[in-house]
């Protein structure tokens, strides 16, 4: 979900939406888009298209998470990361394995057909990643609607924007909290990779080159995981491995991967930092011990999340969310 950048860059690009979140927070409403698609229902319409790709595919939960985290992070929710281009946020080493696009795009393309240039790309990212939530296994939680789509799209922000998976937990909190997300909102946000995968390039260090020692390994992974994660990922493989090592709950939004990390059991550096780290370990404690706390705090801090930067007055990309007219 996360690496490291620029300090200066991140802090410069943090206040700038700190800015935005103040002078546009609250200012989206529910339900925007009653009566304005005719009779199309559009927040029914993205989950019944959301639910059929989750039957197809269940990795379609955490993609669509992804997606609106890594969109989120760089701009604010504008839908900047859907756009194409040679220096494109999608061009960024940061978004080479984003998914989900293809779930975003059908849907921009069925609702234009009943109301072009209405639905914002922007809005249905927050929509999409607010159904894949629900089908995971979570809580329903409201969204409000109105942004409009961002013109501008660059991949060295997004390089120097989203964090990676090797980032102090201290250096994500300070991160996050430029977004207006406290602690506990990172660390719920971080317990999205309860559905997810990493390429083993992400942690290959953990494993074989710990603190750039050749041959050691991280000494707060469990030994037995280790293993196991060696035989997943050996030297220079490009394989995954789930970030949630609870069997049989993969794919399910639930509290499993805060039970693992407490194991040692966390795939990504992050994970398992976040279970030791004493600015964190209670609320991972709080979220390993109570089955139903996580699936009901994950929809607001997404919520949460969605309100960053938004536009409110700008254009609604017509027919396509891959470029603008």
């Amino acid at each position: 979900m996360v690496r490291a950048s620029s300090s200066t860059s991140i802090l410069a690009l943090g206040f700038l939406l700190m800015t935005l979140v103040a002078n546009c927070y609250g200012e989206l409403r529910l339900n925007y888009y009653t009566s304005k698609c005719g009779k199309v229902n559009v927040e029914e319409a993205v989950f019944y298209i959301v639910k059929e790709h989750y039957i197809e595919e269940k990795d379609t939960v955490a993609d669509l998470v992804r997606l609106q985290f890594h969109d989120c992070f760089v701009r604010g929710c504008d839908a900047s990361i859907l756009l194409q281009g040679r220096t494109a946020e999608l061009a960024s080493a940061k978004d080479a394995t984003i998914a989900g696009l293809d779930v975003v795009e059908e849907i921009k393309v069925t609702l234009d057909k009943y109301c072009p240039g209405v639905v914002s790309c922007a809005d249905i990212i927050v929509l999409a990643a607010r159904s894949a939530v629900y089908l995971g296994g979570a809580k329903w939680y409201d969204v409000e609607t109105g942004r409009k789509d961002g013109r501008i799209s660059s991949a060295s922000e997004a390089q120097n924007a989203l964090p990676g998976p090797n980032i102090p937990v201290g250096s994500a909190i300070k991160l996050f909290a430029q977004y207006g997300l406290n602690t506990e909102d990172f660390v719920v946000l971080l317990g999205c990779h309860t559905v997810g995968t990493a390429h083993c390039p992400s942690f290959e260090d953990r494993l074989y080159y710990y603190n750039g020692a050749n041959g050691r390994s991280d000494p707060t992974i469990n030994p037995t995981f280790l293993s196991l994660l060696k035989k997943t990922c050996p030297r220079g493989s490009n394989n995954q491995a789930f970030l949630d090592q609870t069997k049989g709950s993969e794919f399910v939004m639930d509290n499993g991967f805060f039970k693992r990390i407490l194991e040692g059991k966390g795939t990504l550096k992050i994970d398992q930092a976040m279970a030791y780290d004493p600015q964190t370990t209670k609320i991972v404690q709080s979220l390993a011990y109570n089955p139903t706390l996580f699936g009901a705090k994950i929809g607001p801090a997404m919520r949460k999340m969605a309100k960053i930067g938004v536009i409110l007055n700008g254009e609604v990309r017509l027919g396509t969310c891959t470029k603008v007219r």
